[in-house]
């Protein structure tokens, strides 16, 4: 019979969280009573600013850098900071990078740089955490933050829609293995979310439209937070396997729409 995945869970690592979807989610669960780890690539001073966040409210904050080109030793830092909380009963893999260039442009470097930080990264760094947690014995969460494109392809992303696509079936052969052992393995697709990867941060979303995206705007990252909250929480115990779209319908539209049409007329037949 699996192990009850733990209802109660006390700390959470949280890959790039020294900005956007990363900080977000360390506020959110920080305010649902969990002791967070911090990892940063170029930004410590964007970490010190998460911890503080954290620490604000009441809860024990630590940082490492990671740098996820650097494999297999980033995945080190998990375990340095799950050593420093005490234990570690969930791990987001946020950190990512990505690439607009045409296919035929990319070169070789480029590609296996956004393959190493946005798949083989997340997938080491799951292998630490998961090991720790059957360990400890007492289940855990591992959410894996994709994008719309581990479902739909964008032009001049093919190094990171390769990513994101293999990171969404990774999850699900994560979620398949781990499940005797209690641990749920979830992944969050954003859509276009204002934080510094898409060149907007601490911004009003509600006063850009988007023509192609059916809800007309960009998301907040603490939209995004909300919903690895839920997946990192005691309500998601019978969820596993899942990649949970926040994109304001975009998928429905298509990335490219989402980002390229100019007016709302196809609202009308």
């Amino acid at each position: 019979m699996p192990a009850n995945p733990t209802s109660d869970p006390r700390t959470a690592v949280i890959t790039g969280s020294d900005s956007g979807i990363g900080r977000a989610t360390a506020v959110r669960l920080a305010e649902q009573g969990l002791d967070i780890g911090i990892t940063w690539h170029s930004d410590r001073e964007g970490a010190e600013a998460t911890a503080a966040e954290v620490r604000g409210k009441g809860r024990n904050a630590v940082i490492e850098r990671m740098d996820l080109a650097d494999l297999p030793a980033a995945a080190g830092a998990v375990d340095r900071l799950a050593e420093r909380l005490g234990r570690l009963d969930v791990l987001v893999n946020n950190a990512g990078t990505g690439t607009a260039t045409p296919f035929l442009d990319i070169d070789h470097a480029t590609f296996q740089h956004v393959l190493d930080v946005d798949l083989a990264g997340p997938f080491l760094c799951s292998q630490v955490a998961a090991r720790r947690m059957i360990e400890q014995g007492d289940g855990g969460r591992i959410v894996n933050v994709t994008s719309v494109h581990e479902h739909q392809p964008r032009v001049g992303a093919a190094p990171y829609c390769a990513a994101k696509g293999g990171l969404g079936l990774l999850t699900q052969v994560m979620a398949l293995e781990l499940a005797e052992y209690g641990i749920n393995v979830n992944a969050v697709a954003p859509g276009e979310i204002a934080t510094p990867m898409t060149g907007q941060e601490d911004e009003d979303v509600t006063a850009k439209d988007r023509p192609g995206v059916p809800l007309g705007r960009p998301g907040d990252a603490r939209e995004v937070a909300a919903v690895i909250a839920f997946l990192a929480g005691p309500d998601a115990a019978y969820v596993t396997g899942a990649s949970w779209a926040v994109d304001g319908g975009m998928l429905r539209m298509g990335p490219q729409a989402g980002s390229h049409l100019p007016d709302h007329s196809w609202r009308r037949p």
